[in-house]
């Protein structure tokens, strides 16, 4: 009788604490439902509708015609090939450099705490304000240097392309960087002693001892950072706001519309909702399958190191 007690004063216990989890629980579910659940499937909704936005307006039911205007509409292809190229460079650089100076400083570098806040510093301010500061340096200090013959970067399609670039890695390289020195911290020393010892030089140690212990962390910040480069929003708004134009299929376009600023003009500007939507879905797919490749892929790296 005892024992059958004790079992049913455990399970009493066991029920109240899931009961005070999921209370807990309950506001952050709720929350997230109700921003981030409830809208995506009603914007997926919307997407097979010629939804206007405005109540006072019906709304229609049209399929998929507007991801078939979505996949004809030259602007949006554009947008995606140039957010393509500049995902790619942004992805590559950004980890490039801040492990990089991860690297710097993880060394016996004198000062190197300042270095590593002054890195981290560009994060702290809004991407907008970003944006601007950025704009003002290419458009009135850039210009003015002795050795600089030329118009400013963002005057030219192509150049204003690689000030994006510039403007996204002086932003998110210090953020990333900290992570991978917090990974760096906890590689063993003596895995790096042993190697040395070996007849390892720096770049064997790097490649054979250094990168596989990090390889978790790596599928972090590869994450992080492919995701952020496909979203950048808020730097092209503030610095190009896609500008300037150039020809694209026989018709004029703005030369570094990014999707993301495609699709919120699309919704906005020309007053397309229902096709910003289904441009947003289509934007949307596309980044879950990018990032579960890059994930499926660095995760196989971690299982093999």
């Amino acid at each position: 009788m005892e024992k059958i007690r004790k079992k049913k004063s455990m399970k009493s216990m066991k029920r109240q604490e899931s009961i005070t989890y999921l209370l807990f629980m309950a506001p952050a579910v709720i929350a997230f439902a109700l921003v981030e659940i409830v809208p995506f499937f009603q914007g997926l909704y919307y997407s097979f509708t010629d939804w206007t936005g405005l109540p006072s307006n019906p709304i229609h039911w049209v399929g998929i015609q507007n991801y078939i205007d979505a996949f004809t509409d030259s602007r949006f292809q554009y947008s995606f090939l140039i957010t393509l190229i500049f995902a790619l460079a942004n992805f590559v650089l950004v980890n490039v450099v801040s492990f990089s100076l991860a690297m710097l400083v993880s060394s016996k570098l004198k000062g190197k705490n300042i270095y590593r806040a002054g890195f981290f510093v560009p994060n702290l301010i809004g991407g907008l304000v970003l944006g601007y500061i950025w704009q003002f340096i290419f458009n009135n200090v850039v210009v003015s240097l002795p050795f600089y013959n030329g118009l400013s970067l963002l005057a030219n399609p192509n150049t204003a392309l690689v000030g994006l670039v510039i403007v996204s890695n002086w932003q998110y390289a210090g953020y990333i960087m900290m992570i991978y020195f917090t990974a760096l911290q906890g590689v063993p020393k003596e895995l790096g002693e042993s190697a040395e010892l070996d007849g390892c030089n720096g770049w064997q140690k790097l490649w054979k001892v250094t990168i596989p212990n990090i390889m978790s962390t790596l599928t972090v910040t590869l994450f992080l950072t492919l995701s952020n480069s496909f979203k950048q929003y808020d730097v092209v708004l503030s610095l190009t706001n896609g500008g300037p134009s150039r020809m694209w299929q026989g018709a004029a376009i703005n030369g570094t519309e990014l999707v993301s600023l495609n699709i919120v003009k699309t919704a906005s500007t020309d007053n397309l909702m229902a096709l910003g939507q289904a441009k947003a879905v289509i934007f949307f797919v596309f980044l879950v399958v990018i990032t579960l490749i890059q994930t499926s892929i660095t995760r196989r790296k971690e299982i093999e190191s």
